[in-house]
């Protein structure tokens, strides 16, 4: 081998070198971003009142979601009791379909009479405690008269919530072929309900943000159907991190558990600590059939009260800096003052306060008079600026609080516009002026 191409070896091998040290800290890096390993197909966790993420895991990806899909039918019964259109003591009467499904024992269910008569809050209960699923199918035809109008509902509403990777297909989230050849119209035997964890954290946080009732029912661990009836039962709740069952975690309160062979072991937790709510999802949760989805919740909960606590960022009726007016177009003021209509909190990682940002998004540029006082104009969020991993918020919808205006402005007069007119025009000839006989000297 000749000296030229002994130093060309040696240069070669000094670059590749050079490469792989560089790589290695990135590798490392890149490993050490990810603060916790969830064992789970996809898994998200979020902190409920900023939308604030505080772990992703494949989160966008639609993924069966099992009994979950009761989440969606719980929001529409509440939003119907709500807008007075059902009522609590509201009766049913079994037909033909849910007298079949709530005689199958392979599945949840609180058994039911075809001729019993069941009130809308009873159905509820053993909908949202025990995930009762002919319950479940009941409620979805006193809101809508059938199952298949229904789930017409449900991808509506889901829609309308923000959510973007979903398909309901029946109101209890079981495989359509367990479904006695029933299914909804429109449906294929082989399907069932698919959300994405990011989508399914957006509707836990609509639900109990909207009807925070839910979790009075959703934190029962056990009770019991027509209780001092010949047709009583035991409903324990699937949710064992429940206080007083076997995965018990302090400040668990819902909210919703699935499991089906191909969905896998499914959670949407909620849990409340100094202040602070927390919600997961975990999707297809790998270990222990059983406790395997409490066992990767544990985690994400652990993390975050571990780790996490909420901070004041802005004040209630608080200027951004850069951001304190918006100009108003046509109007006896030409611009107004813009503040949070309430107060800013996020959850801040211990000691990372100084990394954190205010982001202030306008809705637009500027204002038509006239204008009304607390009317909404934009969006404050923040920004992470430190070195360990940020996975944003939840979506702009759920996101941050709203800045409205701080006082109203009223349309100005022809005559204030007129004059406005009038004075544009002679500061425009007078920069005129001032920018030729600039130019001359």
């Amino acid at each position: 081998m000749n000296i030229k191409k002994c130093k060309q070896l040696m240069m070669s091998f000094f670059v590749l070198t050079l490469i792989v040290t560089c790589l290695a800290p990135m590798s490392r890096a890149k490993a050490a971003s990810d603060p916790i390993d969830v064992n789970a197909s996809a898994a998200i966790m979020i902190e409920a009142s900023s939308g604030k993420i505080l772990y992703s895991k494949n989160a966008d990806k639609r993924l069966p979601i099992a009994s979950m899909t009761k989440m969606m039918t719980e929001y529409l019964l509440l939003e119907a009791i709500d807008e007075g259109k059902v009522k609590w003591d509201q009766t049913y009467t079994p037909d033909d379909y849910v007298y079949e499904i709530s005689q199958d024992n392979s599945l949840s269910n609180v058994p039911l009479r075809k001729d019993g008569k069941y009130t809308v809050k009873e159905l509820y209960q053993a909908t949202a405690i025990y995930s009762a699923n002919a319950a479940a199918i009941a409620l979805a035809e006193v809101m809508a008269g059938s199952e298949t109008k229904f789930v017409d509902k449900m991808n509506a509403k889901a829609k309308e919530l923000g959510l973007t990777n979903f398909k309901f297909v029946n109101a209890t989230g079981l495989e359509n072929k367990d479904l006695h050849g029933k299914q909804p119209e429109g449906t294929s035997v082989d399907e069932e309900s698919e959300v994405s964890a990011k989508d399914m954290a957006i509707l836990a946080d609509r639900l109990i943000t909207d009807y925070p009732e839910i979790l009075d029912t959703a934190s029962i661990a056990k009770t019991k159907f027509r209780e001092g009836t010949d047709d009583e039962m035991d409903m324990p709740n699937w949710n064992f991190m429940l206080k007083g069952l076997v995965s018990e975690y302090k400040g668990v309160d819902g909210l919703k558990t699935g499991s089906t062979d191909s969905a896998g072991s499914c959670f949407t937790s909620t849990a409340e600590r100094n202040g602070m709510r927390v919600i997961t999802v975990v999707l297809n949760a790998k270990g222990n059939i059983h406790t395997g989805r409490f066992d990767e919740t544990k985690k994400m909960l652990n993390y975050a009260f571990d780790n996490f606590s909420m901070k004041e960022i802005y004040a209630e009726g608080k200027q951004v800096k850069g951001h304190k007016t918006i100009s108003v177009e046509k109007g006896k003021d030409k611009e107004v003052g813009i503040v949070t209509k309430k107060a800013f909190s996020i959850p801040v990682k211990n000691g990372d306060e100084k990394n954190y940002k205010a982001k202030v998004t306008l809705d637009k540029d500027k204002l038509d008079a006239p204008v009304k006082k607390g009317a909404k104009v934009g969006k404050l969020t923040a920004t992470y600026t430190g070195d360990d991993k940020d996975y944003g918020f939840l979506s702009t919808d759920v996101s941050g609080v709203d800045l409205v205006t701080k006082d109203k402005v009223d349309k100005a007069n022809w005559f204030i516009l007129t004059m406005r007119g009038i004075g544009g025009f002679f500061s425009g000839i007078w920069g005129s002026i001032v920018d030729t006989v600039t130019g001359w000297f």
